[in-house]
Order: C-alpha cells, then sequence, then structure tokens
C-alpha cells in the first residue's frame, strides 16, 4: 500500500469535507458549493480505500461505480449503495455548468455533508480495521 498516496486522499477529502462545512454555517450558504464538495469528499475518501489495496482507480465522479468497485474488497461496503448516497454523484457536474446549474434547499445541502461524513467514518473505520493502528494524521474536519 502506497500509505503516502492513501493520506494525500485523505488530506483533500477532508479539506472538501471542512469547506462544505464551513460554508453551512454561513449567513446566507452557497448550497451548491456545499453539495459539490461532499460529493468530492465521498469521491475521494472511496478512492483512498482503493488505492490503499492497490486497485486501479480510473478518472470518474460515479459514486455508484466506486462503491461498487469497494464492495468488490469489502462486502460491507454495500450499505453505502443507497440512493442518497450515490446521488451525489449529480452535484459533481449539475452544480458545475450552465445548462446544469442547481441551486438546492440548505436542507439538502446538509443531508449532503452529513452523507459525506458518513462515508468518512465508514472508510477510516474499515482502514483502521484492515490495517491495524493504520493512522492517517490528516484530520482537518
Amino acid at each position: 500500500m502506497n500509505l503516502e498516496t492513501v493520506r494525500k486522499w485523505i488530506l483533500k477529502a477532508n479539506n472538501d469535507l471542512k469547506v462544505a462545512k464551513d460554508e453551512l454555517l454561513t449567513e446566507n450558504p452557497a448550497t451548491d458549493v456545499i453539495c459539490f464538495h461532499a460529493q468530492q469528499c465521498v469521491e475521494k475518501y472511496l478512492k483512498a480505500y482503493l488505492i490503499a489495496f492497490e486497485k486501479p482507480i480510473r478518472k470518474t465522479h460515479d459514486i455508484a461505480e466506486l462503491v461498487i468497485q469497494c464492495i468488490k474488497i469489502d462486502a460491507d461496503f454495500s450499505c453505502l449503495y443507497r440512493v442518497e448516497i450515490v446521488s451525489l454523484t449529480d452535484y459533481a457536474v449539475e452544480v458545475r455548468y450552465p445548462d446544469e446549474f442547481y441551486f438546492p434547499p440548505v436542507e439538502e445541502a446538509e443531508q449532503a455533508v452529513k452523507l459525506a461524513e458518513e462515508v468518512k467514518n465508514f472508510v477510516i473505520e474499515k482502514l483502521h480495521n484492515k490495517f491495524g493502528g493504520w493512522e492517517v494524521n490528516a484530520e482537518n474536519s
């Protein structure tokens, strides 16, 4: 396992989560940005897990595809194969391009952050369980 690469992915994922959580606390939160960063956090945590098991990752924003790849390593990941989690993929594109602009309500942004936290905690626990005292030392959020 390339521990340094895994740590870098987790650092980036934590930064995405931090941005999403910090923005959520503002008076008029930019919900599109919050949802985008929540999606990015989930994507990067799943990719970090795949890299930890030396699986190739392709350039994709598709959360469902990444969860399926993780399930091939550990069937427990099937608990993440839920509509509300895999639909985070939509925020990777819909909120970024003029033809698809979407401004979610605050409640939807809060849910996206909650889901990102869930995936983060799940992946970190799996990495700890598999690699014994493995520490990320990359907590930013």
